[in-house]
C-alpha cells in the first residue's frame, strides 16, 4: 500500500505542474505488441505474445524535454510449448491482464528521436494460468505491481512515431517468495519487449 500512494501522489503532483502551466500539451492513441516472459517461473524466452493499446498526453517541460502520462491496457504473461525432440515435453501458459498507468520523462535528440525512463503502475484485470492443461490456481497474484520503463521512439512525420520499450516489474507478481532475486527480494518478475505506433490527435 505505501508504493501504491507514492504513485498516486507522484500522479497529483503531475497532474497540478499540467494545470496551473500554460505551456501547450498533446494527446494521442498508440496500440501495438508486447512480447513477455516471467523471470523465476523456470522457462525462459519472450514466447507470449500480447497486445496493447490506450491514450496518452505529454507536457513540454523544456525545448528537449516533456513529461508523459498514458493510460492503457496491456497484456502479459509466460508460455513455453513442448520440445519433444530436446526431451521437454511440459506445455505451460500464464495470461495476465492488467490496465497500466506509466508516468514517463522523455527526451528528444537528433530532432527525429526521444529517449524515455519512468515508472508505470499495473492494476489487475483478470489473470488465467494453466500447466499441461490443468488449470493452477493455489498462488494468487497481486493486485498492483509497479514497474521500470525505458525506451525510444522515432518520428515517422509529425503525427506518427514508433516506440520500442521494456517494461520489468520492480514488485514481485506473486505474494510469495519463490522465484529469482530482485531488488533485494525473491519472486516471480513479469519482462516485457513492447513494440508500439504512437498517433498524436490534438493540442490541448
Amino acid at each position: 500500500m505505501k508504493l501504491f500512494r507514492l504513485f498516486i501522489i507522484s500522479l497529483f503532483l503531475l497532474f497540478g505542474i499540467i494545470t496551473k502551466s500554460q505551456i501547450v500539451f498533446n494527446g494521442g492513441i498508440m496500440g501495438g505488441l508486447v512480447g513477455s516472459q516471467v523471470a523465476g517461473d523456470t522457462y525462459s524466452g519472450f514466447d507470449k505474445l500480447g497486445f496493447s493499446g490506450g491514450v496518452f498526453a505529454n507536457l513540454e517541460i523544456s525545448s528537449h524535454s516533456l513529461l508523459q502520462m498514458e493510460l492503457s491496457f496491456i497484456q502479459k504473461g509466460s508460455r513455453f510449448n513442448p520440445e519433444p525432440e530436446k526431451g521437454l515435453f511440459d506445455e505451460y501458459i500464464m495470461r495476465l491482464n492488467y490496465i497500466e498507468l506509466p508516468v514517463l520523462f522523455q527526451y528528444s535528440f537528433l530532432k527525429k528521436f526521444k529517449a524515455e525512463a519512468g515508472i508505470g503502475c499495473d492494476f489487475l484485470l483478470s489473470h488465467f494460468e494453466e500447466k499441461n492443461h490443468q488449470s493452477v490456481a493455489d498462488n494468487p497474484f497481486r493486485e498492483m505491481n509497479l514497474n521500470l520503463i525505458f525506451g525510444l521512439y522515432y518520428a515517422i512525420d509529425e503525427k506518427f512515431s514508433v516506440n520500442f520499450r521494456t517494461n520489468n516489474s520492480v514488485t514481485g507478481l506473486r505474494k510469495n517468495k519463490q522465484g529469482v532475486p530482485r531488488f533485494g527480494s525473491y519472486g516471480q518478475y513479469s519482462d516485457a519487449l513492447v513494440l508500439s505506433i504512437y498517433y498524436q490527435i490534438n493540442r490541448f
